[in-house]
């Protein structure tokens, strides 16, 4: 198997999803078997009032960056579902860039479980955390 690399994942995001989650205009900062670390830049028509990120950005952030780590551990992309995702908001950011970072925590036949934790780029402590669950709709 090859590895799946950032200009595989970029190729990827391009050609697999839709207008709007492109738009949001994720760097990858980097990619490895099972994990996933993605930059959404700071976007002020991602902002609630006092240029708070919303929380459908962030979890819009978590649910792309876990398909990609799913699919680095798979080393291709494949399609799959969100079963589940479960939020927790821990403190607002505001009016800067975020990255999180996506990890894959089991890989069953049909389903994949993965973790994604968000900081801002300019502290350590995570302001956000989702939980995912993935159907794996086409293994190879």
């Amino acid at each position: 198997m090859t590895k799946l690399g950032l200009n595989e994942a970029r190729a990827i995001l391009a050609e697999n999803f839709p207008p709007w989650i492109r738009e949001l205009n994720l760097r990858f900062e980097s990619i490895e078997p099972g994990r996933v670390v993605v930059r959404l830049p700071n976007n002020p028509k991602l902002a609630r009032l006092g240029g708070i990120l919303c929380g459908q950005a962030i979890m819009a952030v978590a649910d792309t960056a876990m398909v990609f780590a799913v699919s680095s551990s798979l080393q291709k992309f494949t399609d799959m579902a969100t079963v589940t995702q479960t939020t927790s908001f821990f403190r607002a950011v505001a009016d800067i860039d975020v990255l999180c970072e996506a990890r894959l925590l089991r890989l069953g036949r049909s389903l994949a479980f993965g973790e994604a934790v968000f900081r801002s780029v300019e502290r350590e402590d995570p302001f956000a955390q989702a939980s995912l669950t993935y159907a794996l709709l086409v293994r190879k």
